[in-house]
């Protein structure tokens, strides 16, 4: 029965996702405002997020948006944890402003899907070119925020298997204090229903914990990359505890440094 919730679940999205991708391309030919672009693609993710529940029964439950800024001209850089690719659906889905993702430029291969996220305002870069690619981050990330826009990043990279701690990179933190604007971390525990790299999802609820404006000003991008990386570890802690107690002293500790 997951297999099949799952199954029409990734054919609701594949055929949706083309007249919403098609909107967005005319939209772009006939010179439409970026963030005209960016609601068509909201409604689609915020769609697919609400399919998952039809489908799948895949509930969400947020806390903390009242830690979120109100000024619609304060930029914000998200530090989210990841998991699944389920929070890069849901979190345009439920966030109060546009966000701009940091995404690698293989995703623009994508029939239909990297369309359209290539006709969003968003960074896209090549992981190869790791200098190169930073400055790339610097300087689209520093306009987006100017304009009110909130970048969204993964610190840990990659998706982590529940329980798991990923080896967070202060990349988004030096962007935050090269802009002069806040970090909000995320907790998301996606996994739970989601699991990473897998193809049947499970019914169940996603917990996502918001929280405070954490200030860049006189911070290193380190210190304050380990902020946001215990803040966001002990939510998780809170959030699952079964998964961390099923996987022991080791659920917490960086790739490499379990029983040290």
């Amino acid at each position: 029965m997951a297999f099949l919730a799952s199954l029409l679940h990734l054919l609701w999205m594949t055929v949706t996702v083309v007249p919403y991708t098609l909107a967005i391309l005319v939209v772009r030919a006939f010179g439409g405002h970026s963030r005209s672009r960016y609601r068509i693609a909201r409604a689609w993710l915020k769609l697919s997020v609400d399919a998952a529940r039809w489908f799948i029964g895949i509930r969400t439950r947020v806390t903390g948006m009242e830690h979120l800024p109100t000024d619609p001209s304060q930029g914000v850089v998200l530090l989210v944890k990841h998991q699944s690719t389920y929070e890069t659906f849901l979190m345009p889905a439920i966030m109060p402003r546009p966000l701009a993702y940091v995404f690698k430029r293989e995703l623009l291969r994508i029939p239909f899907f990297g369309w359209s996220i290539g006709s969003l305002d968003m960074i896209h870069i090549d992981r190869g070119q790791r200098a190169e690619a930073f400055g790339k981050v610097l300087a689209q990330g520093r306009r987006l925020l100017a304009q009110g826009t909130w970048v969204i990043m993964f610190p840990e990279g990659t998706r982590a298997a529940r329980g798991e701690r990923g080896q967070y990179k202060s990349g988004g933190a030096r962007l935050a204090i090269e802009a002069g604007v806040p970090v909000v971390p995320v907790a998301v525990t996606s996994a739970k229903v989601w699991p990473r790299k897998a193809f049947v999802k499970r019914p169940g609820t996603v917990d996502v914990s918001i929280g405070r404006v954490i200030p860049t000003t006189g911070r290193s991008p380190d210190e304050l990359m380990r902020e946001v990386e215990e803040w966001i570890e002990a939510e998780m802690r809170r959030l699952d505890p079964e998964a961390y107690a099923t996987n022991g002293a080791a659920a917490g500790a960086r790739p490499g440094q379990a029983g040290r």
